[in-house]
């Protein structure tokens, strides 16, 4: 068995290390969220915490680690009363993200089901995970129906298993921790708020902290025994204090002045519901308990707070969580209590107080700079004006407020990623046939397995009631659901779209179309074109913050080169469709259709567009042509492309009705 690296070895990371002690003190918590760049110790934190926590009592031969102090009434495997208890060192089970529903959540023998009256089921990994921890790495790219089971099974503490009306119940309460790099996309905020606590990690910068985090991770690959033994003293004086602190939070007292606390400061941030205000409680009278302490502080509602709301708070999609602490120290000063044990609130501070791994906590620092700073991008004398080589550009322009949009949808139908936006084949979805199934049946359709079984009946000596079901009989039943596309954004930046109040119009078309793609789980993908030549400013990328802050800073000015920037799109289509080539493309074009750049433009426009048609590709060009005389050259190239033309006006939810049937009509 591989050492694990030691919890109490991990240099820095104090309010990762934090947010993982305090559930494994109360995992009523919630669980936590740990969001940041790769290589920052995210997955090594969360495998050793495992090590630290007690071992559990489970009823001998039990596959749902039932308590013998408290079995289960409905375990599969039970009743297990009188059963005398064992004990077993609390797991971490890790959930791929390729797994299947089956493997989450187990499966049910149903062709036993049917034949022979009998609920043979094979536990999955939530029933592996009971009393201990569900560890998901990358939560972000799992599938939407997979993070659904995963966090009701989380909430419930149970989890369900039903197929035509065969259910099975088993008990599923464990501590949930997720990692994601939110470069590759983030959570549904539905989904987020189900995490009691979030944590963002980074890379020191410091060089000393650097070079340690390199000697300690060489020692262990070297010698990962000899290294955990170095930490034993450490990890055991922490595994003593988590259990000392599970002793005392029942005499944790969480005065009415603290709770004014609470629900002041989530009233202020503006958390939607009534659960950021429970976790707050949870984790301040945990923060209690691991500090030693039987009253709660102000320091504790704060660090709560820096814990439990940043992923809450009402937000932007496109803003990265946070939260504003001087506006959280002005709430906190003015609804302090009478009762407050620290009314000055001048304890020790999420900053200090406590000692050992964890003691601390606290917010990362503030990245250098606010968000969308213009500063590197200041304009130079002559920029505003188009270049005679194409060379000009503008200062970047703000986009306009965001509006909310119908769906483009690809005609056909796929059988991409799970996603929201077109038609497609999929495991979820309403039942529309069925056939024999390919490997392991997932999805019984029970009236297709009734009528191939019915004519053998008298062959196979059925003499009873009971319906004689064989292998060959059962049918998977065919689903149709949505998938989530690659919608390719293709945007002019040249000088024709230079005026800075169109500009901020069309960046404002393009937001709004990416925050479409947000809600529908899209990848997204920027190609931008201006002066001579095209740019891939985002590669394809399930991150749609990325794709919101390239565009964000967009320059422009310069000539058109129409054609380099659609050879670029389907350059960039060419090598996505070897990667994943179940994911079907949407290219949206958003451009006034002018051609200036490079040898014979609007030929050579033409026939890169004409590309596109050859292929199939869905596509939609946004014409930004504005002014009292309009040439219609957008028209003209939506009808190359073999797609449709709409204004940026008629993009808005209300002015859209008829866009997605004249694509399909188009592309027909």
């Amino acid at each position: 068995m591989t050492t694990p690296f030691p919890f109490t070895a991990v240099v820095g990371q104090d309010d990762l290390r934090l947010a993982l002690l305090l559930n494994a003190v109360s995992p009523s918590v919630g669980g936590v969220l740990v969001r940041g760049e790769k290589g920052t110790a995210k997955s090594t934190a969360v495998r050793a915490l495992s090590a630290l926590l007690p071992e559990v009592a489970v009823v001998p031969g039990c596959r749902f680690s039932c308590d013998p102090a408290a079995p289960d009434p409905g375990c599969p495997d039970g009743p297990h009363d009188g059963t005398a208890g064992g004990a077993r060192p609390a797991r971490m089970v890790e959930l791929p993200v390729g797994a299947s529903e089956d493997r989450l959540v187990g499966a049910l023998d149903i062709e036993r089901a049917l034949a022979e009256g009998v609920k043979a089921f094979e536990p999955g990994l939530l029933a592996a995970a009971h009393r201990g921890i569900l560890y998901v790495d990358e939560v972000n790219l799992l599938h939407d129906h997979l993070v659904d089971l995963l966090l009701d099974a989380a909430a419930m503490g149970a989890s369900y298993v039903e197929r035509e009306g065969v259910s099975v119940r088993h008990a599923a309460r464990f501590l949930l921790v997720g990692t994601m790099n939110p470069e590759e996309g983030e959570l549904r905020p539905q989904l987020l708020d189900r995490f009691g606590l979030t944590v963002e990690v980074a890379a020191s910068r410091e060089p000393d902290q650097r070079v340690e985090v390199v000697r300690r991770r060489l020692a262990y690959d070297d010698d990962p025994a000899g290294f955990a033994a170095r930490w034993a003293d450490e990890e055991a004086a922490v595994r003593r204090r988590i259990a000392a602190a599970r002793e005392l939070l029942p005499s944790v007292r969480l005065g009415d002045g603290a709770l004014r606390q609470i629900a002041a400061t989530c009233a202020a941030f503006e958390v939607d519901g009534m659960r950021a205000d429970i976790v707050m409680a949870r984790t301040a009278t945990a923060l209690a308990a691991w500090a030693g302490r039987t009253e709660v502080l102000a320091e504790d509602v704060r660090q709560a707070a820096l814990l439990a709301l940043p992923h809450r708070r009402r937000r932007n999609p496109f803003d990265a969580p946070g939260l504003d602490e001087d506006k959280l120290d002005e709430t906190l000063e003015e609804f302090s209590g009478d009762d407050d044990p620290d009314p000055d609130g001048d304890g020790d501070g999420p900053h200090g107080g406590g000692d050992g791994p964890g003691g601390g906590g606290g917010q990362p620092e503030p990245d250098e700079g606010p968000a969308g700073d213009d500063s590197g991008a200041r304009p130079e004398a002559g920029e505003g004006e188009p270049a005679p080589g194409g060379g000009g550009r503008q200062t970047p322009v703000r986009a306009a407020e965001p509006f909310r949009t119908k769906v483009l949808s690809v005609p056909g139908i796929g059988e991409g990623a799970a996603g929201r936006r077109s038609r497609a084949r999929s495991e979820h979805g309403r039942t529309t046939g069925a056939r024999r199934p390919e490997g392991t049946l997932t999805k019984l359709h029970l009236a297709a397995t009734v009528r191939a079984a019915a004519p053998h009946q008298r062959a196979r000596g059925r003499s009873g009631r009971g319906l004689v079901v064989r292998r060959d009989d059962l049918r998977q039943a065919t689903r149709e659901g949505r998938e989530g596309n690659l919608v390719l954004f293709v945007v002019d930046a040249s000088g024709s779209m230079a005026a800075r109040q169109r500009m901020g119009a069309v960046k404002g078309a393009v937001l709004s179309l990416l925050l479409d793609a947000y809600q529908r789980r899209d990848k997204v993908g920027l190609v931008t074109f201006r002066g001579s030549a095209a740019d891939l400013a985002l590669p394809p990328t399930s991150s749609v913050d990325a794709a919101a802050a390239r565009l964000e800073s967009l320059p422009t000015g310069g000539r058109t080169p129409l054609a380099a920037g659609l050879l670029k799109a389907h350059d960039v289509l060419r090598v996505e469709r070897l990667r994943d080539p179940a994911r079907r493309p949407l290219v949206v074009v958003v451009t006034d259709g002018r051609a200036t750049g490079g040898p014979e433009p609007v030929a050579l426009a033409s026939r890169s567009a004409r590309l596109f048609a050859a292929e199939g590709v869905a596509s939609v060009v946004v014409d930004c042509e504005s002014g009292p005389v309009r040439l219609g050259l957008a028209g003209q190239l939506a009808g190359e492309l073999g797609g449709t033309a709409v204004t940026l006006d008629e993009l808005r939810a209300d002015s859209i009705a008829g866009l997605v049937k004249d694509v399909q009509r188009r592309a027909a």
